[in-house]
């Protein structure tokens, strides 16, 4: 690096290299690094700080830092609030205000008045505590919400009286991410729950999750009564959800980080709440179904059986008997599938009369959201609701003769719609908080789809967000990529997921905003894997297909090159948690196609995965390497294991947090360890084969707070700037 004119030479610090090599059907595999996977040994912690102080003389006088750290304060400033959750006559929503770190629960009481009910940071000034979730029993009278701190994966469950905001329960442990079901009165509720540690095998303690009856105020560990999951897998979970009349139980089960899952249903009234017994509504079918107890004496049936992009069934809640459900091929069909977009939510809505109520039914046509309204009687269709633009309608929620719905692109920040049955009309019922009440400025840049080919022959669509003169006259989401002819290469960074079929969809991206707002070209790869193009999607990129997402990426660099959005030399390409997975391989594979490499919570060992955070939950994803078969595809594409020394890679950065306990940091420390090697302990004066580690103490897998969020995203957008060109030498 530079400093006031000065050349000071980055050097990787030195790692230890074990003779440790692991024998597996027939395959030597050296693990170098094995030592590192000890996160508090003492040679660790040096190795971590030396990496640290690198990190530090790398990147904290970039250029471009001030100006990036100031416009995402600004970017992130606007706030955001969320749809409300009516329950009786109160009214529940999240929102957080400009400055404040953490989005605060609120409540409007039946007088309409507005008051905090959770807020994190009182909870703990340090900002280290997330609030998970939160649950407000059926009549408005009591909330259940979840909180953790500094990343644990426990999380503690409390209980508030809405009225005069005392504790009534709690804390209750282990039961990070449950659902709550709350039965009518408020006095208990259904939720998931871990067994405690010394009740399962030592390394088993994350797992191992069951169904429980709770009452308010009682001990957990003491009364709670278990209904639901007690011979279950290890690595299943579960969701629970009650209708509002407290007649109808329903609980589903998903056996590892897997789309499919089994579907049950039981009638309360039949055997009591702290008996239920359930009957089968889905189970052994490879397919993923959401169950809603709706009007009109139904079950709706949100399923990907037979449809891999969604459609909506019905059955009817008299004609369950004691064998449950008929088959899916016979549930009555309400919403069939569309071939061409997938299907994401539904809500109900009373209509203009009394005697037609209405179905709403959300969209996502390759990313980009639709609204449709139909008749809930018998599913036709009736009318359209616009949205604002190409973007991603998060959330739909109905009462009455309403729906509130959010809308985000990635040039515009979350806002919340109503739309009113009655006269067809949608108004804005609450913008960011620290919006001005002005007509919206010009968007930074103009968004579109482009296609390209991936090594078979499959289509693979790619979002291109660019500044205003990238579009060749054209705005929005076209499909026309044209030839590159007259294009300027910009630096571009472009960013892949590509798994568990989930899909990065077009939402509020202040990374992406003040990327292009400096000039550059920031992509997404819908590469196989996510859920972009429903079930089959994900399938096709799974398993034994995973090269299948790493050849797409590779595409979509491709594309972006010969297009002339951007070259090489100028590329970064960036991934989190799979897609760490996703940008990692693509690094060791083809490393001539970018210039440097942006890689957050990554997994990169897929030969020791399984044995760290809650990797035993992916085999169904990933596959085992303790099966002949699926070691054999790990080992085609680990990138840990496919780090050679003499190979020339890009720069790369690792982001992982200390406290991360779904993907554990040793995957970023081995790789760190084992790119540094090949690349030598001094790397190029411009950066190139450098590798940067970031470890972040306090915060797990996803969420953190706002200053901690704008301090990341200043470090990795300012690595990629430095390494593409993008903010040129002060």
């Amino acid at each position: 690096m530079r400093h006031e004119g000065v050349l000071t030479p980055l050097r990787h610090p030195p790692a230890r290299r074990q003779d440790v090599v692991d024998h597996l059907f027939g395959h030597r595999i050296p693990d170098p690094y094995r030592w590192l996977e000890q996160a508090d040994s003492a040679e660790t912690r040096a190795w971590l700080a030396a990496q640290d102080e690198l990190r530090h003389a790398a990147l904290d006088d970039l250029p471009g830092r001030d100006r990036l750290c100031t416009r995402m304060e600004e970017l992130l400033s606007f706030g955001v609030t969320g749809p409300p959750v009516w329950r009786g006559q109160r009214r529940f929503f999240m929102r957080r205000l400009p400055g404040q770190e953490h989005a605060v629960l609120h409540v409007v009481d039946p007088d309409g008045a507005e008051r905090v009910l959770v807020d994190p940071m009182a909870l703990d000034p340090t900002g280290r505590t997330i609030l998970d979730s939160w649950h407000p029993d059926q009549e408005g009278h009591r909330v259940a919400y979840q909180v953790s701190t500094g990343g644990d994966d426990g999380s503690l469950l409390y209980v508030l009286d809405v009225t005069s905001g005392a504790l009534l329960d709690g804390p209750i442990s282990r039961c990070r991410q449950s659902p709550i079901a709350w039965l009518p009165g408020g006095e208990s509720f259904y939720y998931v729950r871990r067994l405690p540690a010394d009740a399962v095998p030592p390394g088993e303690e994350r797992y191992h999750r069951r169904v429980y009856l709770h009452r308010v105020g009682t001990d957990p560990d003491a009364e709670d009564r278990l209904v639901f999951g007690g011979d279950g897998p290890r690595t299943a979970s579960y969701t629970v959800s009650a209708g509002a009349n407290g007649r109808w139980l329903i609980v589903t089960r998903a056996v590892g980080a897997v789309r499919r899952n089994d579907v049950w249903i039981a009638d309360l009234t039949k055997h009591g709440a702290e008996a239920p017994v359930f009957v089968p509504v889905q189970t052994g079918v490879d397919a993923h179904t959401t169950a809603v107890v709706g009007p009109r004496g139904l079950l709706y049936l949100h399923t990907d059986h037979d449809a891999p992009r969604g459609r909506l069934a019905v059955v009817a809640l008299d004609d369950l008997g004691d064998r449950g459900a008929p088959e899916p091929g016979a549930w009555k069909e309400l919403l069939p599938e569309d071939p061409q977009a997938r299907l994401e939510h539904f809500a109900f809505v009373d209509g203009p009369s009394p005697d037609r109520a209405l179905l709403l039914a959300v969209r996502s046509r390759h990313t980009v959201a639709e609204i449709t309204v139909h008749d809930l009687a018998t599913g036709t269709r009736l009318d359209t609701i616009a949205t604002p633009g190409l973007g991603t309608v998060g959330e739909i929620r109905g009462r009455g003769h309403e729906a509130w719905f959010t809308y985000t692109d990635p040039f515009t920040p979350v806002t919340v719609f109503r739309w009113d049955a009655r006269d067809r009309t949608t108004t804005v019922w609450a913008s960011p908080p620290g919006q001005r009440a002005t007509t919206a400025p010009r968007p930074a840049g103009t968004m579109r789809q482009i296609t390209c080919r991936s090594s078979d022959g499959t289509p693979v669509r790619i979002t291109v967000l660019a500044p205003h003169d990238e579009n060749d006259g054209h705005d929005g989401n076209d499909g026309h990529d044209g030839n590159g002819e007259g294009r300027q290469p910009r630096p571009a960074i472009l960013y892949g997921y590509g798994g568990f079929g989930l899909s990065p969809n077009p939402v509020y991206n202040p990374e992406a905003i003040a990327w292009v707002e400096a000039g550059g070209v920031y992509a997404v790869a819908h590469v196989r894997g996510g859920g972009e193009e429903g079930a089959q999607w994900h399938h096709s990129g799974v398993r034994a297909h995973k090269q299948r997402s790493i050849d797409d990426f590779h595409a979509a660099a491709e594309a972006l090159c010969d297009n002339g959005w951007t070259t090489p030399s100028h590329l970064v390409i960036s991934g989190e948690s799979n897609g760490g997975l996703l940008a990692g391989a693509a690094l060791t594979q083809r490393p001539e196609l970018c210039r440097a490499v942006v890689c957050g919570a990554p997994v990169l060992d897929m030969v020791r995965y399984e044995h760290f955070g809650l990797g035993a939950s992916w085999t169904t994803e990933y596959g085992s390497a303790s099966v002949r078969e699926e070691l054999g595809w790990l080992l085609g594409y680990s990138p840990y294991h496919h780090v050679s020394e003499g190979t020339h890679y890009p720069a790369v950065l690792l982001t992982v947090s200390e406290g991360d306990a779904v993907v554990d940091p040793m995957h970023a420390r081995k790789m760190c360890a084992a790119l540094q090697h090949a690349a030598g302990a001094l790397p190029a004066e411009d950066g190139r084969g450098l590798t940067l580690l970031r470890v972040e103490s306090g915060v797990g897998h996803g969420a953190r707070s706002m200053s901690r969020i704008i301090a990341l995203s200043v470090d990795q957008l300012s690595f990629a700037g430095w390494q593409s060109g993008l903010f040129a030498e002060d």
